[in-house]
């Protein structure tokens, strides 16, 4: 799921694994099909194991994986608060929206599923109204967001 909350919009794909080249590949199309011209894209992501840009390197030569490396800007989301992803908002919505509690027979379907969901949120200009604010974390998640003397 890759989301841009400000602009409305969001593309969801499934793939049949999750591995670090899958990721690779799937940043490589942000980076070259949805934002070419770009200089600097900012991810808000999980903390996933695959989730790094060692995973470009595994996937691609490095010259090729060291200009895309270059363009990322990374922000991980803490490991026990992984909800403050808006993508996590976004695939909330997919599933009460698109995926109820049905079973999709195949992979092949469910990217059918999931691109007439994200075709259709994209169009009605779907944003995301974070109303979540630092202080907010601050008092509510403490033990995750400690305030920092300098």
């Amino acid at each position: 799921m890759f989301t841009e909350p400000l602009a409305g919009w969001r593309n969801a794909v499934a793939e049949p694994h999750r591995t670090s080249v899958d990721w690779a590949h799937k940043i490589r199309w942000l980076l070259t099909e949805q934002y070419p011209k770009a200089k600097k894209v900012v991810l808000v992501m999980d903390n996933l194991n695959t989730h790094s840009t060692a995973s470009l390197y595994k996937a691609f030569p490095p010259e090729e994986a060291f200009k895309y490396a270059s363009r990322l800007e990374i922000h991980y989301t803490p490991k026990h608060g992984s909800w403050l992803n808006i993508a996590e908002v976004e695939l909330s919505s997919l599933s009460i929206q698109c995926l109820g509690d049905r079973r999709v027979p195949s992979i092949e379907a469910l990217n059918n599923e999931l691109a007439a969901w994200h075709t259709n949120r994209n169009a009605n200009q779907k944003g995301v109204d974070w109303q979540f604010k630092t202080s907010d974390a601050r008092t509510k998640l403490k033990h995750l967001y400690p305030i920092v003397n300098l």
